[in-house]
């Protein structure tokens, strides 16, 4: 079988992308998938992503981890589908799509892509850890220098806790730069490692730095494949709303392989 595919990045966190708007690609093969993310015997990639019609919304977008598995929300993925649907010719300057947690509005903002995020309703602590869902679930750790931790070995420890079971978690460390800038390193579930950047994970950090440190929005965000910013109003309740994930995506290569 040959399959065509388009390789996007949105700061560093790179998705295999898939036209199946003709619903051909066997999205129940988990090996299939795992083998086209494999940055050895495949394509490479934190994930691959289905863009699909929908009689509602412009597209569709089908999420799967590096793993095989069909994933939860992922912010840096949701930002180049919407490029990449832009790419194609499906909306002119904003669109609605359906993702695995409901509606999502997006913008093309020159080489930005603005996503907006779903609401949150509060952020947790469970036995001392900072936890919270944005689409995704994630815990949030403060560090002194983050440059130096080994987030893989610190990162796994806690994606794996019973605390966050069933299930598990991902994990972000965050470091204060200024008043208004963290660095963030995160450790991904279904990647199960590091990763450049991750869209959930830093509005995460960002939400927490609000609540915790009092950073206004909007709160920048330097991740190791560059930067990010995240918007959003804060309600009385603990809950925030207008959330939105504003970064670079990009088109790195196309080609088709057979499997």
């Amino acid at each position: 079988m040959l399959i065509p595919f388009y390789k996007y990045q949105g700061t560093g966190n790179d998705f295999v992308i898939i036209d199946d708007r003709a619903e051909n690609f066997p999205a129940t093969d988990q090996a299939l998938i795992e083998k086209l993310c494999h940055r050895r015997f495949g394509i490479g990639a934190d994930g691959l992503i289905l863009l699909r019609n929908d009689p509602d919304y412009d597209f569709r977008m089908v999420y799967f981890n590096a793993d095989g598995a069909e994933g939860s929300m992922c912010g840096n993925g949701g930002r180049c589908i919407v490029r990449f649907a832009h790419d194609l010719g499906l909306f002119a300057q904003k669109t609605r799509f359906l993702a695995v947690d409901g509606e999502h509005t997006a913008e093309v903002l020159g080489d930005d892509i603005s996503l907006k995020m779903g609401n949150v309703s509060g952020i947790e602590d469970r036995a001392g850890i900072t936890f919270l869902n944005t689409g995704s679930p994630h815990v949030v750790r403060s560090v002194d220098d983050l440059e130096s931790l080994d987030v893989v070995s610190e990162g796994r420890a806690l994606r794996y806790d019973s605390t966050f079971q069933p299930g598990g978690t991902n994990v972000n460390f965050m470091q204060v730069i200024d008043d208004h800038t963290l660095f963030v390193r995160t450790y991904e579930r279904g990647v199960e490692d590091e990763t450049y950047s991750c869209g959930t994970g830093v509005t995460a950090v960002a939400l927490v730095a609000h609540q915790q440190l009092h950073m206004d929005a909007p709160v920048a965000i330097q991740t190791l494949g560059g930067n990010l910013s995240v918007s959003f109003t804060p309600k009385a309740d603990g809950q925030f709303d207008s959330i939105h994930l504003i970064g670079p995506a990009k088109r790195v290569f196309s080609g088709s392989i057979t499997v």
